[in-house]
C-alpha cells in the first residue's frame, strides 16, 4: 500500500520541456480510490485534460489526454516519481506524446494548498 493520498489534491506546473502544452495556469485536480487515481485538468492552452494513472509504491503510472485552446486533441504517457517537498507531494515526470509527433520531456509539478 502507497504513503500517498491523491484525493482532493491540486497540482501546479514547476517546470516543464518545451515540447509540452501544459502551463502555470494549468490547474490539475486529483481523486483516488484504492490505487486507482485520476485527474481532471484546464486552463492556459488546455480546455480540458484527463489523467488515467495506477499508483504503484512512490510511482505513478499515466496515461493523459486533452483537447488545447486551439483544438488540437493530445495524448501521452508519463511515468512520475512522487516526493515530498515541504510536506507536500512533487510530481517528476518523464513524458511522451503518442500522437501528434513523438516528443519526449520532463515536467515537475507541485500540490498546493
Amino acid at each position: 500500500m502507497s504513503n500517498y493520498n491523491f484525493n482532493d489534491k491540486t497540482f501546479v506546473l514547476v517546470t516543464n520541456s518545451a515540447s509540452g502544452k501544459v502551463s502555470t495556469e494549468t490547474i490539475f485536480k486529483y481523486q483516488q480510490v484504492g490505487n486507482l487515481v485520476t485527474a481532471d485538468y484546464a486552463g492556459g492552452t488546455i480546455k480540458y485534460g484527463k489523467i488515467l494513472a495506477i499508483l504503484q509504491g512512490d510511482v505513478l503510472e499515466m496515461l493523459y489526454h486533452c483537447l488545447t485552446t486551439d483544438d488540437q486533441l493530445k495524448a501521452g504517457k508519463a511515468i512520475a516519481k512522487i516526493t515530498l517537498d515541504d510536506g507536500r507531494m512533487k510530481l517528476s515526470l518523464n513524458w511522451e506524446w503518442l500522437v501528434s509527433g513523438s516528443d519526449k520531456g520532463r515536467s515537475e509539478y507541485l500540490e498546493v494548498n
